[in-house]
C-alpha cells in the first residue's frame, strides 16, 4: 500500500476516472448555466448577450423572492423533521424495540422506495375533504375535532405544512437506518460504563451518544439539506406548486421560467443561485463539525 500511495501515476490512475466523471456530470452543467446566464431568450430563436442584467433582475423579482422564502421554510421544517425523527426512530430500534425488529425497520424504511407520484396520490387521498373526507379529516371528525377539518392542501396556510409532513414521512426511515448503523458501532462497554456511573437516559444521550453521533448527524443534515433545496417532484405530485404559489419552490420557478416562458437565460441565473445555495448551506452545516478548542 505504501508503494502504491508513493506512486503518482498509480494515484492518477485511481483518481482521474472519478474526477473526469464528476467534471462531466456536475461541473460542466454548472459552467454551462453560468455561460447561459449572461444571455437573454432561447438558444436558436432569440439569443442576445445582456451581461449581468439577469442577475440584477433576480434581486427585484417578487416571484423569485416568494419561491426563495417557500424553499427556506421547507428546508428548515423538513430537514429538522427528517433528521430528528430518524434519530428518534434509531434510538427506539437500538434501546427499546425488542421484538419484530426486522419487520418494524422494514415498514419504516418502506416509504423510501415508493415512487414519488404514488406517494403524492396517497397523500392527496389522506388530505381529501371532497367528495368524501380523507383519512386525516375522518379521524379529526370522529374524535370530535370537527373544527379542525379543512382542505389541507387547498389553502395556502396549511399546504406547505402538509407537503412537509409527507416528505418527512417518506425519508425519516432512510435516516433512521443510517443512525441505527452508527449506534451499533458504539461499543456496548461505553454505554454500560455510563449506566454504571449513574447516567439516566437523557444524560446518556447528551453526554455519550450525542458527541459520538455528531459526525453522522452532520452527514445526515447535509444529505437532507441538499435533497430539500431541490424541492420539485414531491411538490409537483401533491400540490403542483399551489394553491397560488404557496408551495412553489426555486426549482419549480426555474422550470416554469425556462421551459414554460422560454427565458432560458434568466432560468440559468436561478439555477446558478440554487447551486450556490447548496454550496453555502453545506459549508455552514459543516461549521458545526469544527473541533472544540482545547
Amino acid at each position: 500500500m505504501k508503494n502504491v500511495l508513493g506512486n503518482k501515476k498509480a494515484i492518477a490512475l485511481f483518481v482521474l476516472p472519478g474526477l473526469l466523471l464528476y467534471t462531466i456530470i456536475v461541473m460542466l452543467p454548472v459552467i454551462w448555466s453560468v455561460y447561459y446566464s449572461v444571455y437573454e431568450g432561447t438558444p436558436g430563436l432569440k439569443w442576445n448577450f445582456v451581461g449581468l442584467a439577469n442577475y440584477e433582475r433576480l434581486f427585484h423579482d417578487k416571484n423569485f423572492h416568494n419561491a426563495l422564502i417557500v424553499n427556506l421554510k421547507y428546508i428548515a421544517i423538513v430537514m429538522i423533521g427528517q433528521v430528528g425523527l430518524g434519530l428518534l426512530l434509531a434510538l427506539f430500534f437500538r434501546f427499546w424495540l425488542t421484538k419484530f425488529k426486522n419487520v418494524v425497520r422494514t415498514l419504516v424504511f418502506f416509504p423510501v422506495v415508493l415512487p414519488t407520484v404514488a406517494v403524492g396520490q396517497l397523500f392527496v387521498k389522506i388530505y381529501e375533504i371532497q367528495p368524501n373526507y380523507g383519512l386525516l379529516n375522518s379521524i379529526l371528525s370522529n374524535i370530535g375535532l370537527q373544527h379542525l377539518v379543512q382542505p389541507w392542501i387547498g389553502q395556502s396556510s396549511t399546504a406547505l405544512g402538509a407537503l412537509s409532513a409527507m416528505d418527512i414521512w417518506v425519508a425519516m426511515g432512510f435516516y433512521s437506518v443510517i443512525f441505527y448503523g452508527a449506534l451499533l458501532d458504539i461499543p456496548g462497554e461505553i454505554i454500560e460504563a455510563a449506566k454504571i456511573d449513574g447516567c439516566n437516559a437523557f444524560n446518556l444521550f447528551r453526554r455519550v451518544l450525542s458527541p459520538l453521533l455528531k459526525p453522522i448527524t452532520i452527514t445526515c443534515m447535509i444529505f437532507s439539506f441538499t435533497g430539500t433545496v431541490k424541492m420539485f417532484e414531491s411538490a409537483l405530485a401533491l400540490t403542483k406548486g399551489g394553491p397560488g404559489s404557496a408551495t412553489k419552490s426555486l426549482s419549480m420557478f426555474m422550470y416554469s421560467v425556462s421551459f414554460t416562458y422560454g427565458k432560458v437565460g434568466y432560468g440559468s441565473v436561478i439555477a446558478v443561485f440554487i447551486f450556490l445555495l447548496c454550496v453555502v448551506g453545506s459549508r455552514l452545516i459543516n461549521l458545526f463539525d469544527r473541533k472544540e478548542k482545547a
